[in-house]
């Protein structure tokens, strides 16, 4: 089943690429390897703003978390022109905006990787690094940064 169907079949669609907020591009690409920007979280189109241990729950993460997994496979998508190049999602970098003492970071960043991995399935596999930070741009809850192969 190519990407796109899984995608169709999990009623997903890929947003189009926002518009850097300050002196970056949204992607580089360098040899077969495409480095895509932090994408941070929204809901209803605005910064997800929240600290995890604070206001938010884990499981509000994790929806945060896939919602920026939409948005990297959008800006992948239109990297590659085709996801279905992609050879291997190789890593994850998540930043979580949560308190001192929030230790479930790795559970908030599995809301984007299961999701890489549903779409991608072996290839969605991928290493990972999941932070608590004080404070992400804009107030936003989770940011989440993706390196992935092309085939």
């Amino acid at each position: 089943m190519s990407i796109y169907a899984k995608l169709a079949a999990l009623q997903i669609t890929l947003p189009p690429v926002s518009a850097p907020a300050a002196a970056y591009v949204p992607f580089v690409q360098t040899g077969n390897l495409v480095f895509l920007s932090g994408h941070i979280a929204k809901k209803d189109g605005k910064p997800w703003v929240g600290q995890l241990g604070k206001n938010l729950t884990t499981a509000e993460g994790q929806a945060a978390a896939r919602a920026i997994a939409i948005d990297l496979m959008g800006t992948l998508h239109a990297a590659t022109g085709d996801l279905n190049r992609v050879k291997r999602i190789v890593k994850v970098m998540s930043l979580v905006n949560s308190t001192g003492d929030f230790t479930e970071q790795h559970l908030v960043t599995n809301g984007a990787s299961e999701l890489l991995g549903e779409v991608f399935g072996a290839a969605g596999a991928h290493a990972r690094s999941a932070f608590g930070v004080a404070q992400i741009p804009l107030g936003a809850c989770v940011e989440i940064e993706l390196i992935a192969e092309l085939g």
